[in-house]
């Protein structure tokens, strides 16, 4: 499994409700993709600005041909990305040691 955390801040408060809607229009795109497991994004209560997504895909080529699909190309790209800045983190659940 290939997991990955991506962290999400919106500088412009008016920026805020485009992006979440553009994040739930992706969602059923993504699920429809080769590879996705599971895709997931997560607005704060605490920080409205502030939106996690945890995505995993069977493998790290999964993810990256992910890239060139309509959720990337057609929202995240041109809707999403000149509003963010992001943190992507590449991840692994923690397991207690020696399993």
């Amino acid at each position: 499994m290939f997991d990955l955390i991506v962290i999400v801040h919106v500088p412009k408060a008016e920026d805020v409700t485009p992006v979440a809607d553009a994040l739930a229009r992706m969602r059923p795109l993504c699920l429809t993709e080769d590879g996705c497991v599971s895709w997931e994004a997560y607005h704060s209560h605490e920080d409205p600005a502030r939106f996690v997504l945890v995505e995993r895909w069977v493998s790290r080529g999964h993810w990256e041909a992910h890239d060139a699909g309509a959720a990337i190309q057609k929202i995240y790209l041109p809707e999403i990305m000149p509003r963010i800045e992001r943190e992507v983190h590449p991840s692994a659940p923690v397991r207690p040691q020696g399993r």
